[in-house]
C-alpha cells in the first residue's frame, strides 16, 4: 500500500510541475551537466536537453504511473496459488511467470497500453518545453495554429486525424476499464486485427516439438532441491526502488531548489531561503493567478460532482449493455487526446460566445472531471446494497428522501473522492485553458507555462513545490474520509433500549 501512495502522487502531481523538474535536471546548467562539470568528466555541457531523449524521459515519466496502476488492479486480484501449483510441477519462477501470471495479467497490459498510447498522441506540453524543432507533434501545430494562422480548416483536420488515430486503435483492441476477474469464462471480444491463422498453426507445432524436450527437463528436475538464491528477489528489490526515484526524485529536486538562498537555482542549495516563497506570495500575478485557478477548480468540483454523481446514480440502474455504452460515452474526454478534445470544446463554446470567460472555462473543465466522478462513483454504488432502499421506501420514504437519506451517506467516501480528482483535473489544466481563456483569463498553471517558455524563474521552483503540496493535501482528504466512513457503521448502532 506504501508503494501504491508513492506511485499514485506524482499521478495526481501537476505534469507542468514534472515537465519543469526534467528541464532543471537536463538543462546546460542542470543538475546532471552540473555534477560532471564539478567532477571534471566533461568540459562544456551535453545536450540533453531539447532532443528525442528528453521527451521520452519526461512522457515517460509521466505515462509510468498510468500504466502502473491498471496492471496492479489486475494483478492484485490474480490467484497466487496458480504460481504455486505451476513451481510444484517443475516450473522456474521465470517460466511459472511468462507461462501463468503474464497472460493473466493481460488485460491490465492491454488497457495501460493503450491508455498511454491514446493520450500520448495528444502530448503537447512535455514535447513543446522538452524537444527541440525537430520533434514538433501534431498537437503542438494544433496549439500554434490556434494561436497564430487561426486556420480553422487545418485546425479540424488536424484534430480529427488525432481522433481517427484513437478511435481506431481502441476499436481494434478495445479497451476494459473494469478489469473483473469474474469475466473470464465469458468469450473475449474479438478484435478487428488478428494476427493469421498459421501464426497459430506454426505455434502449436513448435509447441508440440518441444513438449519431448520439456518433459525430459522436468523429469530431470524432478527431485532436484530447490534453488533458495535471494538474488531474483535482491534484483527485484533493486528494480522498484530505481522506479520509485525515477519517479519521486524530479519532485524532490524541485523542493530542494525552492529553497535555495542563490540568485539562481542550484543543487544542492549553497544556502536555504524563502526568498522565492515571499517572491510568489508578494507578486499580484502570481497570487492572482493562484486565486483564479481555485475559482474556477471550487466551480468545476461543484458542478461536476453533482452531474457525476447523478450521472453514476442513474447509469448502475440502466440495463447492462446500455450502462456500458453510455460510460464510454462519458468517459472519451478522459481516454481521447487532450488537443482534441480542447479543439472540440473550443468549436462548441465560440458558438456560445464563452471563449475569454470563466464561464467557458469551468464548463470546459467540466466535461473531463464529470468523467472521473461518474468512475469513482460508479464503483462505490457496485457495491452499494439497494435492499436499503427497498426497505427505506417499504417504510413510506419518498424516491427523493430515499436518496438523500439512505443512499448519499452511504455513497459519500465515493463522492468526495470524486471530488477531489475533479479539483486535481480543473487545477492542473493547461491545454484546454490555454484554447478558451486566450489572452484574458490567467490560471496557475498557465502562468507557470508561459515563464517557464519565456524566463525560467526562479519562482516557479516555489510554485511547483507548493503544486506538488495540493495532491498530497488530498490523498490526507480521502484517507481521513475513509477512516470516518469506516467507523460511521459502529456509531450509527441504534440504542437497544431504544
Amino acid at each position: 500500500m506504501a508503494l501504491i501512495v508513492l506511485v499514485i502522487i506524482p499521478f495526481l502531481t501537476s505534469g507542468l510541475v514534472r515537465t519543469y523538474a526534467w528541464i532543471v535536471i537536463l538543462g546546460d546548467r542542470g543538475l546532471i551537466n552540473n555534477m560532471l562539470l564539478d567532477l571534471g568528466l566533461i568540459s562544456s555541457p551535453l545536450p540533453l536537453i531539447y532532443n528525442r531523449m528528453a521527451i521520452y524521459i519526461g512522457m515517460v515519466h509521466i505515462m509510468l504511473p498510468m500504466m502502473i496502476l491498471p496492471l496492479v488492479s489486475v494483478m492484485m486480484g490474480i490467484d497466487k496459488s496458480l504460481m504455486a501449483a505451476a513451481r510444484s510441477m517443475g516450473a522456474r519462477p521465470l517460466t511459472a511467470f511468462w507461462r501463468v501470471f503474464f497472460p493473466l495479467s493481460l488485460p491490465g497490459v492491454r488497457s495501460g497500453a493503450l491508455l498511454v498510447f491514446v493520450l500520448c498522441l495528444g502530448f503537447y506540453i512535455t514535447p513543446a518545453a522538452l524537444g527541440g524543432l525537430r520533434d514538433a507533434m501534431l498537437s503542438t501545430f494544433i496549439a500554434s495554429q490556434v494561436s497564430t494562422a487561426f486556420d480553422m480548416a487545418r485546425i479540424a483536420a488536424s484534430a480529427f486525424i488525432l481522433l481517427a488515430v484513437a478511435v481506431i486503435t481502441l476499436s481494434m483492441f478495445g479497451l476494459d476499464l473494469s478489469h473483473a476477474q469474474g469475466r473470464a469464462a465469458q468469450p473475449a471480444r474479438k478484435p478487428w486485427l488478428s494476427l493469421p491463422s498459421s501464426f497459430g498453426t506454426l505455434k502449436r507445432w513448435f509447441n508440440e516439438l518441444l513438449t519431448p524436450i520439456r518433459a525430459k527437463r522436468w523429469i530431470a528436475q524432478l527431485y532436484q532441491a530447490g534453488d533458495n538464491s535471494r538474488w531474483p528477489k535482491i534484483v527485484g528489490t533493486a528494480f522498484i526502488v530505481l522506479v520509485m526515484v525515477y519517479l519521486l526524485f524530479p519532485g524532490l529536486v524541485v523542493v530542494i531548489m525552492s529553497f535555495s538562498a542563490g540568485m539562481f537555482l542550484e543543487f544542492p542549495p549553497s544556502g536555504l531561503s524563502l526568498q522565492w516563497y515571499r517572491s510568489f506570495f508578494g507578486d499580484p500575478s502570481w497570487k492572482g493567478a493562484a486565486w483564479t485557478s481555485i475559482q474556477i477548480g471550487v466551480a468545476v468540483t461543484i458542478l461536476s460532482t453533482i452531474v457525476g454523481t447523478l450521472a453514476a446514480y442513474g447509469l448502475s440502474r440502466t440495463l447492462p449493455r446500455l450502462r456500458g455504452f453510455l460510460t464510454m460515452v462519458i468517459l472519451t474526454p478522459i481516454t481521447f487526446p487532450v488537443i482534441v478534445v480542447g479543439i472540440a470544446t473550443y468549436l462548441g463554446l465560440i458558438k456560445l460566445g464563452l471563449l475569454g470567460s470563466n464561464t467557458g472555462i469551468v464548463l470546459a473543465h467540466s466535461i473531463g472531471a464529470i468523467g472521473y466522478v461518474v468512475v469513482i462513483v460508479s464503483a462505490t454504488l457496485a457495491n452499494f446494497d439497494r435492499r436499503l432502499e427497498d426497505a427505506a421506501m417499504s417504510m413510506r420514504a419518498g424516491p427523493f428522501q430515499t436518496f438523500v437519506r439512505v443512499t448519499l451517506p452511504l455513497i459519500r467516501p465515493g463522492i468526495i473522492g470524486g471530488a477531489v480528482f475533479a479539483f486535481l483535473h480543473s487545477f492542473d489544466e493547461v491545454v484546454i485553458t490555454s484554447l478558451i481563456g486566450g489572452l484574458s483569463i490567467r490560471t496557475l498553471p498557465l502562468k507557470m507555462w508561459e515563464n517557464i517558455r519565456h524566463q525560467i524563474d526562479p519562482t516557479i521552483a516555489a510554485v511547483a513545490s507548493l503544486l506538488m503540496l495540493v495532491p498530497v493535501l488530498c490523498l490526507i482528504v480521502l484517507y481521513v474520509t475513509g477512516w470516518r466512513s469506516t467507523l460511521s457503521p459502529q456509531r450509527a448502532r441504534p440504542d437497544p433500549a431504544t
